[in-house]
């Protein structure tokens, strides 16, 4: 039922335009600060984006406050609007508010816009794309909600989501949201011994799977997976499966047909009244000890920060198409593919497949066949698709687009450029983006700016809204002035940062209160240039120490090369371009002569390895622990590998690296 409802002849553009909302985001001009921002009309003479980031940081409460009013259907508005004290990790906003949140994110849409267009499902299979109106998606959530209800899910429950990205995941989520459960999406490309241990963690009764899920050509077994998973969860009473193939799957007396289920159920679902603070969704993240952490994100200040972000930093506009190419699985899919634009009654695109299946144009001719306007994808598939050159991007149109955006990992200048000039034709600005599963949303971006202000390449630049970020040095001091680095920590709470770990509410004041006392500690590394603008330079857990320098992966893969540690040196993986013909040796001393001059002669690799490619994760970021343990020849501790997207190129560094060490 849900693989054929929509409706695909349908034209987006054309709907969206007749029934596009009064929520316009204009572009910003100094002389008209209120009609980018209508709240501003109400902060007294503030004018400009400069002037609106300085309101917004002096002025929180007032600032936050103004936004939450008018961007958020309350049920009862709220008294308080924070009660925060990061030094003890209390997090509290809009207390005494409710709402709640399916409701702000489809039945405001279908009270005025029914027809337009929510959702468009990129299917797997090239050229099979389904549309889905707001009318039709809020009719989805409707039944879900109700037969979760029917069998006994309640307000406050945990309910997993082990899917693809598909309408039905979409609306498996609304409709935890609408009934009052707490959702738990565990990207599905996990293990079953992963999924396990998050269905324990956040102790789930039900679990919502596909038979079978379909990417870049190959078949999933999700429920298989499942099946696997749930023998080591007591806590398992049922396990709803839908049909994403043809193909049956052996059913348990656990299991019950989803689409069969649903047909049964009223498309009215009376949506629960919810506290500001109560849990929306928990999302689970690896920990450095690599026991998940499930953080916890809440209603109205994720949904108010989520929506507020995607309008602001894309500059989207009614009317466009966001393309969001992360799985739901991740926090960028959640925020951006899902909530964000869902709350500002956007049309999003979700995206099953690869960007190289069933060619490397994958993402190209979506952009044109949808009419993307905002494209929002990891550096690492960058770096992939620019490897195959300029002929697959070239080959398709992409007048459509406005804005380009980076996610997940700071983006090289190379990269950057190529990004700015091939893809967007030099006319779409590209926002680097940073941000974390645990800010909840975009926290540090080039955009929103004023229109004649500059972006830097490969720089996320400018704090959002609300933002305060600040430098620490190692003995826990405030860094102040330009052209320096330090630990990166946000000076003051923000609405959709998150609350607190599941169950470990001491874990999450240790990770993220205790280092710097009164800040939130990202856990990265950055750069503020003369400007003031800054550069997100790693994970300061992966900052290599060469020689009692400091060296961050970011400032290692903007001059090619990527690095791990070991005690003999450094280790640095290269992966070439296609058809690429050249020396090993010369062109690992041509490597070296280009960190000597872009870094230093002390950051130079003391091992260079070729590679055909590097291990990453179905989502495209790459797994440096894997690598770290193989220089570490600890090869009985590589971990779980079932997240890789192709396990076999783990097997393959590992021979390389042998070669390598016994010349």
């Amino acid at each position: 039922m849900w693989l054929r409802c929509g409706c695909p002849s349908r034209s987006v553009s054309t709907s969206l335009r007749v029934l596009a909302s009064p929520l316009r985001v204009l572009g910003l001009r100094r002389c008209n600060t209120a009609a980018f921002m209508p709240e501003s009309a109400g902060f007294g003479g503030v004018s400009g984006r400069s002037g609106l980031q300085e309101f917004s940081v002096s002025s929180s409460e007032s600032f936050w406050a103004a936004v939450a009013r008018h961007r958020l259907s309350w049920i009862r508005p709220f008294t308080a609007v924070q009660d925060c004290d990061l030094s003890r990790g209390r997090i509290r906003w809009f207390e005494g508010g409710k709402l709640n949140v399916s409701v702000n994110c489809l039945d405001r849409h279908v009270h005025t816009c029914p027809d337009r267009v929510a959702l468009i499902w990129e299917r797997d299979e090239k050229g099979t794309e389904v549309r889905y109106t707001y009318r039709e998606l809020l009719e989805m959530t409707c039944r879900v909600g109700n037969l979760l209800r029917r069998h006994g899910v309640k307000k406050g429950d945990c309910v997993t989501i082990y899917m693809p990205a598909c309408p039905l995941a979409v609306a498996s989520m609304l409709a935890c949201a609408r009934i009052g459960a707490t959702h738990n999406v565990v990207f599905a490309g996990f293990s079953a011994e992963a999924l396990a241990d998050r269905i324990r963690d956040a102790q789930s009764s039900t679990v919502i799977t596909v038979n079978q899920g379909v990417r870049g050509g190959k078949i999933l077994e999700l429920k298989k997976t499942v099946d696997i998973a749930v023998q080591s969860c007591p806590t398992v009473q049922q396990v709803f499966v839908a049909m994403r193939t043809d193909n049956p799957v052996a059913m348990t007396a656990r299991d019950i047909a989803i689409e069969e289920e649903m047909l049964k159920e009223d498309v009215v679902c009376e949506p629960a009244t919810m506290n500001s603070e109560d849990t929306l969704f928990l999302l689970y993240t690896s920990g450095s000890t690599g026991k998940p952490k499930g953080l916890v994100h809440t209603q109205a200040g994720y949904l108010l920060y989520a929506a507020f972000t995607h309008r602001y930093v894309f500059n989207y506009h009614d009317g466009d198409v966001f393309g969001c190419m992360a799985d739901i699985g991740w926090i960028t899919g959640h925020s951006y593919a899902v909530y964000g634009p869902l709350a500002n009654g956007g049309t999003t695109v979700l995206f099953e497949s690869t960007p190289i299946y069933p060619d490397p144009g994958r993402y190209w001719d979506m952009v044109e066949r949808l009419q993307i306007n905002q494209f929002y994808g990891a550096p690492t598939a960058i770096r992939l698709l620019l490897r195959f050159g300029n002929e697959w991007v070239n080959k398709y149109d992409r007048s459509s687009l406005k804005t380009l955006g980076s996610v997940g990992e700071p983006i090289n200048t190379e990269a950057w450029e190529w990004y700015y000039r091939v893809v967007g034709e030099e006319r779409c600005p590209v926002v680097d983006t940073w941000w974390q599963t645990e800010t909840g949303g975009i926290c540090i971006a080039p955009k929103p700016s004023d229109p004649d202000a500059e972006i830097v390449p490969g720089m996320a630049m400018r704090p959002f809204f609300g933002i305060k970020p600040v430098l620490m040095d190692t003995e826990g001091k405030v860094i102040s002035g330009n052209d320096t680095s330090g630990a990166l920590c946000l000076a003051q709470p923000w609405p959709g940062m998150a609350r607190t770990i599941h169950n470990d509410h001491q874990r999450f004041i240790e990770t993220y209160c205790q280092p710097y006392p009164g800040y939130f500690f990202t856990g990265d590394g950055a750069y503020r240039s003369v400007e003031g603008y800054y550069q997100i330079t790693g994970r300061l857990d992966d900052v290599i120490n060469v020689s009692g320098h400091r060296i961050g992966t970011a400032e290692i893969e903007d001059a090619v090369v990527r690095t791990t540690n070991k005690p003999k040196g450094v280790f640095a993986f290269v992966v070439l371009k296609k058809n690429v013909d050249v020396e090993e040796a010369d062109l690992s001393r041509q490597l070296n002569d280009i960190v000597s001059e872009k870094i230093a002669k002390h950051a130079c690799p003391d091992f260079i390895q070729f590679v055909q490619r590097l291990p990453k994760t179905r989502s495209g970021k790459i797994m440096r622990r894997v690598l770290r343990k193989v220089v570490e020849l600890d090869l009985d501790s590589l971990g779980d590998l079932s997240t890789l997207d192709d396990p076999a190129a783990v097997q393959e560094i590992i021979q390389g690296h042998r070669e390598l060490l016994s010349k």
